[in-house]
């Protein structure tokens, strides 16, 4: 039975989650909604840099990685005109703090590593989308497999489980796949695609999160690869049965959104897929405060 709200009130936050099992409780005050907050922007951007990191440890587990494809950026906190980058050609899983590069949005290098090799897609696209939304701290892009299987079906989600309600009205269809991203032009189109919401369908491409912190936008790409692969499934079972799939409700998708979809929730979901590689490049964290 689940405890009562005078006993939940007294409890501490990490009990209190823990016993609840309800995934709709409102995040207490002291769980932290965001990324800690720095008077010091050089401090920031150490500490952010360290994250993205792991974010490209992370995707490397979840198998992400497809030869030199792929790319997470974070808006630099010193100067938001430009954002840091993967090097082209270095594995997700080898990556740390000293090897990211940093680019202005007019396409230079202007600091990393040894490898200072831009992917050029990679600015196509991201510069783009840093430039329309300044909002986004991180915007992330692979070439996984059921993201792409799914973009090339050309069209979005149906809310069909839980998970798939975090993206109801909340992700958008980029149908036209004119080759390589090279020009830039391609990336204003897919920054105006993408809009205000968190993610976008690139059409027979794969896809693409956007969002204020870099733990959101990793949980957010995550767990849409995991949509992506259960819609496929969920439509191959369809057909084979004759049986049109459920759909959930618009108030009920609506309703399950405001639960799990919006940012804060995003960011908390996102921390224990960083707790699984911190001890690779730091200390581990747990609710984002260091143990």
């Amino acid at each position: 039975m689940a405890p009562s709200a005078t006993e939940v009130t007294s409890q501490s936050s990490q009990e209190r989650f823990h016993r609840s099992g309800d995934p709709s409780l409102t995040l207490p005050e002291d769980v932290p909604k965001g990324p800690p907050y720095f008077a010091d922007k050089y401090e920031e951007r150490k500490y952010l840099k360290h994250r993205l990191a792991l974010a490209f440890r992370i995707f490397a587990q979840f198998g992400f990685c497809e030869g030199v494809a792929g790319h997470i950026t974070l808006q630099d906190p010193v100067d938001p005109q430009s954002f840091w980058v993967n090097p082209f050609g270095l594995h997700f899983s080898l990556i740390t703090p000293e090897d990211l590069i940093l680019v202005s949005h007019d396409g230079h290098v202007i600091q990393g590593g040894q490898n200072r090799f831009l992917n050029y897609a990679a600015f196509a696209i991201h510069s783009e989308i840093h430039s329309a939304r300044p909002d986004v701290v991180c915007a992330a892009h692979s070439h996984s497999t059921y993201g792409r299987a799914f973009c090339a079906i050309g069209r979005t989600l149906d809310p069909i489980t839980q998970d798939s309600c975090v993206f109801y009205n909340d992700h958008a269809l980029y149908p036209t796949f004119a080759g390589v991203v090279l020009d830039s032009n391609e990336g204003k189109h897919i920054a105006a695609a993408l809009g205000n919401k968190k993610a976008v369908l690139l059409g027979n491409h794969g896809v693409l999160t956007a969002a204020r912190s870099i733990e959101e936008t990793v949980a957010y790409f995550v767990l849409l690869e995991k949509c992506c692969e259960v819609q496929l499934v969920a439509d191959a079972s369809a057909a084979g049965t004759g049986k049109p799939l459920i759909h959930i409700g618009h108030e009920e998708a609506v309703s399950t959104w405001q639960a799990v979809g919006t940012k804060e929730n995003g960011y908390f979901q996102g921390l224990p897929l960083f707790q699984t590689v911190e001890h690779e490049l730091g200390k581990r964290t747990f609710l984002g405060r260091g143990i």
